[in-house]
């Protein structure tokens, strides 16, 4: 999955267009509000007199700098040093995930951390019981400024807590947002609309469209060229979704696979071996048989290929589908209507979805660096720069001619990979961009990241599918967003992200025994009677020794 085109193509869409509010590359500039001194953000914001260096690790992104430039020399970096005259130098980089991780693991083993640096969860708490990191308390209460804290006040106190100890914080956490943890069927619209078929509500719908989309061809390919639903051969993402998921398929019975959660009696539970799951797994199965699921699935080096291709009219994906793989689907069938439904509802008339974790990266500053509040400042400064907050100047200014010309988005540059945004920015947005486009109100009067939006729609809507990028912007809040923000949703939550240890030595081979249980008994290479050898076999595995270790460490909390 992370490899060529489509790991590039996702990259860009996951860090620059998913929640529809990032950096405006326009002309119009970064934004419009302005602090002075007499601000509570004044403390926030002031520049140091004297040069303050901050070493920290550094992931390389994909983009490429101009001639000259470093990955801490660059206009970015520039920039942010000279509105806060703190230095930042590289103490080490890396590039892709799983290298700087493994950057920072050898940090924390030999005891020689930057002044600052990301971290996941498991290393947090690595960091917090040896002693390394600081108390960010103080720091965060003397110096966050208004926006970072309107944003984490926007969890009611999750994220914080998250990066909590004792009452004590000791990280600054990214904020996820909720509506990225949602998987909803799309629908080709223009061929539902074609064979009179009504809007799907129920699995036995979405069996109907499948079938007759199959058997009709409202393409009009021919040779039984048109497939159902597509799916992706890890079956379930559990976490946060991208395409051909079938999450919400399991979820609709109360399963929740990948999840820790608690079953009917209150006790904690893996949540991919409750019986709940057979019943998902027999209904894919069923599909599967029935030809309602792409007989190819499970062959595809990357699932969104019969997307892309027009070759089905439906499949799972979150709200942000529009950004990608429906752009290019719609650039090779203009005629294409795609919309998205809360579908399946479960048994009660409900859409039932799995939320991810609120926060899963931290930043974390060495015990005994001298100027803590560094960290914060440089996290006012690109919060406010990527929020769009930042008043327009020459500088700023220089930055979006900078993003116009290198196509390169100024967020790779951060020191830190940790954008914020609030939890429900998706759904706000939405609401306030129908609003304006109703008249209820002036559109400028929207906040910077929702007027972008309604500029892309209006200009949509006037030039339809003229300019991708509007549209975009445009399907992903009428279609996407307009869903989450609207339907009756019930969330599910898990109570446990992390690691144990038995997970460090035991979990990879436990993912790949689910995932080929998972595969085998949906394309009929196993009855659905073999869930129950698989969960046997996974805790006789080591899964009843982690669901203990769990447990165990849920109560200490």
């Amino acid at each position: 999955m992370r490899n060529g085109r489509r790991f590039l193509k996702l990259a860009s869409v996951l860090l620059c267009l998913l929640c529809a509010s990032c950096y405006n590359e326009s002309a119009s500039g970064i934004g419009s509000s302005s602090k002075g001194e007499g601000s509570p953000d004044h403390e926030a914001s002031a520049a140091y007199k004297d040069t303050v260096t901050l070493h920290i690790g550094f992931q390389i992104p994909d983009s490429k700098l101009p001639p000259g430039d470093s990955n801490d020399n660059n206009p970015v970096s520039r920039y942010l040093e000279g509105r806060t005259n703190i230095h930042v130098v590289n103490t080490w980089e890396a590039k892709g995930e799983d290298a700087f991780k493994q950057k920072v693991d050898l940090a924390i083993a030999s005891n020689d951390l930057p002044d600052a640096v990301v971290v996941d969860r498991n290393q947090l708490k690595k960091l917090v019981s040896s002693g390394m990191i600081l108390d960010l308390t103080q720091t965060y209460a003397a110096y966050a400024s208004e926006l970072v804290r309107s944003i984490y006040d926007s969890t009611k106190g999750s994220a914080l807590q998250d990066a909590s100890f004792d009452g004590k914080l000791y990280g600054l956490p990214n904020v996820a947002l909720d509506a990225d943890s949602s998987t909803l069927l799309w629908v080709r619209q223009d061929w539902l609309e074609k064979l009179k078929l009504p809007a799907p509500r129920t699995m036995e719908d979405v069996e109907r469209i499948a079938q007759a989309f199959i058997s009709q061809d409202p393409g009009g390919r021919g040779n039984n060229a048109t497939v159902g639903l597509t799916g992706f051969k890890g079956i379930v993402y559990g976490q946060k979704p991208l395409f051909n998921g079938f999450d919400v398929i399991f979820n609709a019975y109360n399963a929740y696979p990948k999840n820790w959660i608690r079953d009917s009696s209150g006790r904690i539970v893996y949540g991919s071996i409750t019986p709940e799951n057979k019943q998902a797994l027999s209904k894919l199965a069923d599909w599967y048989k029935r030809g309602w699921i792409d007989p190819n699935f499970a062959l595809y080096n990357e699932s969104e290929q019969p997307i892309i291709e027009n070759k089905t009219g439906l499949f799972f994906g979150p709200w942000w589908m529009p950004y990608y793989p429906l752009n290019f689907a719609v650039e090779n069938d203009t005629k294409a209507e795609w919309r998205a439904y809360p579908v399946p509802l479960n048994s009660e008339g409900v859409y039932v979805t799995h939320i991810a974790p609120t926060t899963d990266r931290y930043l974390v500053v060495r015990k005994g660096y001298d100027h803590p509040e560094a960290v914060m400042k440089l996290v006012n400064e690109f919060t406010s720069l990527e929020r769009n907050r930042t008043p327009d100047t020459p500088d700023v200014n220089k930055l979006s001619e900078y993003v116009a010309k290198s196509g390169s988005q100024l967020r790779n540059f951060y020191p830190f990979d940790l954008l914020l945004d609030y939890s429900n920015a998706v759904e706000k947005r939405y609401f306030n961009v129908a609003s304006a486009l109703k008249g209820d109100i002036d559109s400028s009067k929207l906040d910077p990241d929702a007027r972008n939006i309604y500029k892309q729609t209006v200009e949509e809507m006037d030039n339809p599918k003229k300019n991708m990028e509007n549209w975009k912007a445009a399907a992903a809040n009428q279609y996407g967003a307009s869903v989450l923000a609207t339907a009756r949703i019930q969330k599910v939550y898990s109570v446990f992200y992390g690691s144990t240890p038995t997970m460090e030595t035991k979990w990879q081979e436990l993912q790949k025994l689910e995932n080929e249980a998972f595969l085998k008994i949906i394309i009929g290479d196993q009855p659905v009677s073999s869930f129950d050898d698989f969960v046997v076999k996974w805790k006789e595995l080591g899964g009843e020794q982690i669901t203990e270790e769990v447990r165990e460490a849920v109560s200490h909390h």
